[in-house]
This record gives structure tokens, C-alpha cells and sequence, in this order.
């Protein structure tokens, strides 16, 4: 199912948001669950529906690149017609890139195993976290990249530090810009940050474009516009 104009994979209307969780039964598996969100015509897709497709390109585009620029790889599967404006892929989209980009400039890790792990520990970040947690999965995904490469527990103690402040310094980043969210304008800023924390931490210099540019913006309707740092219309 391909992207449409709206947020909805069904008919392309807008998403309403509940402050409960009600029973919906999924337009496309057909298994109920408890959500806070369907289309104002009442279609409702799970995140796994929703998310399955561009997970299997977010983690093939991330095995055969050799880029070391976390930006461009997420632009790259943008491109796809199975990443979605807005939606939990951008949980795993995240962190793969940033593995990817790691391992592509020298850092020590399986990078399949690792995707694997990012697959797994992104798919559990539920779609509208931003707002119904307070903490944007974009973010949440750049402390799991953390996570994976220091291979961090609850019970480690650098590690720990190192995954939960990666979070807070990209959910901080995020947040600074304002809402609605844009899943989009988040990957942009959390891996940059992302970015800077590995260079700073363990002097691994990946590679960014001098300017960031978003192509997505037409399909946003909560679009920030000449606010959103991306826009080619930002305020310098």
C-alpha cells in the first residue's frame, strides 16, 4: 500500500487523536487492538501493517550502502514509496542509519546483527509516542543506536549514561523546535546530534551535508513551514 497525500493508508484523510485508548480492528491484518488514533473516517492500521514494509527497506538500504553520512542514507529511503510521511518506521529509520554510517566509518560493530537488534528494540516504540509519552521515537532510536553500539544493559554503567543521555540530548533538540510533530524534521535533528555525540565521544567523524533540505514538506499538512529549520523556505 502506497503512500497517499493524507496520513491515512486506506483513504489519505487526516488522523483524529483520542485521549483514551479504544478497540479498533486494523483495515489490513484484521487483528483488534487498544489505540488512540484512526483516520476521521474511521480506518485504523497497526503499527506492524503500517510499519512492516519500509522496516525491509530502511534495513536493506542500510546493509549494501557505504555511505557515511547518516543524512543521506535516511534521505535515500525517504525516496521510498513505502516510507510514509509519518509513521513508526521512522523508529528503526534512525538508528539503522546511524549504524550504518558508524560502521561504514570504522566503528566496531556486526552491522547486521546490530540491524537486527535495531529492527527488533525500534519496532517496540509505538506510533504517536511523541505525544502520547512525551519522548519522540526518533529520539528514543538514536539512544537505542547508542545502546547497541557501547552494548549497553540496565545494569552497565558508562554504557547507560552514554544511551540515556544520547536520548535526552536529541529528544532536547527536538523539542526546542516546537510541535506538531513531523517524523521527517525529527530524524533530521535527532541524528544530527546523534552525529556530534559519536564524534565526541569516540572521535568517529561521520559525514554531514553542510545544508539540510527537506523534499516532504507538500505531504505534511502540520508542516512548520518557514520554522522548520529544513524548510527551503527556513528563517536563517
Amino acid at each position: 500500500m502506497y503512500r497517499r497525500e493524507g496520513a491515512c493508508l486506506v483513504c489519505g484523510r487526516n488522523l483524529e487523536y483520542y485521549d483514551k485508548a479504544i478497540k479498533l480492528e486494523c483495515a489490513l491484518c484484521g487483528q483488534s487492538f487498544d489505540s488512540r488514533a484512526a483516520c476521521t473516517d474511521g480506518h485504523y492500521v497497526c503499527d506492524r501493517c503500517h510499519a512492516e514494509r519500509g522496516i525491509e527497506v530502511i534495513l536493506d538500504t542500510c546493509r549494501r550502502t557505504a555511505s557515511r553520512n547518516p543524512i543521506a542514507i535516511m534521505q535515500e529511503m525517504m525516496e521510498d514509496p513505502f516510507i510514509y510521511m509519518h509513521g513508526p518506521e521512522h523508529h528503526v529509520m534512525a538508528g539503522a542509519a546511524l549504524l550504518a554510517a558508524y560502521h561504514n566509518c570504522g566503528g566496531d560493530i556486526g552491522l547486521s546483527e546490530a540491524l537486527a537488534e535495531m529492527r527488533a528494540r525500534g519496532s517496540e516504540v509505538p506510533g504517536g509516542a511523541c505525544g502520547m509519552w512525551g519522548c519522540c521515537g526518533a529520539a528514543v532510536s538514536t539512544g537505542i543506536f547508542m545502546s547497541i553500539v557501547t552494548k549497553a544493559t540496565p545494569l552497565t554503567g558508562r554504557s547507560w549514561q552514554l544511551s540515556n543521555r544520547m536520548t535526552a540530548r536529541a529528544l532536547g533538540a527536538i523539542a526546542a523546535l516546537g510541535g506538531p510533530r513531523c517524523c521527517k524534521r525529527d530524524c533530521f535533528t535527532a541524528v544530527k546530534e546523534a552525529a556530534a555525540e559519536v564524534k565526541e565521544t569516540f572521535a568517529i567523524v561521520m559525514e554531514l551535508p553542510e545544508k539540510i533540505e527537506c523534499g516532504f514538506f507538500v505531504e505534511n499538512k502540520q508542516c512548520l513551514k518557514q520554522n522548520c529549520p529544513y524548510h527551503p523556505s527556513a528563517r536563517k
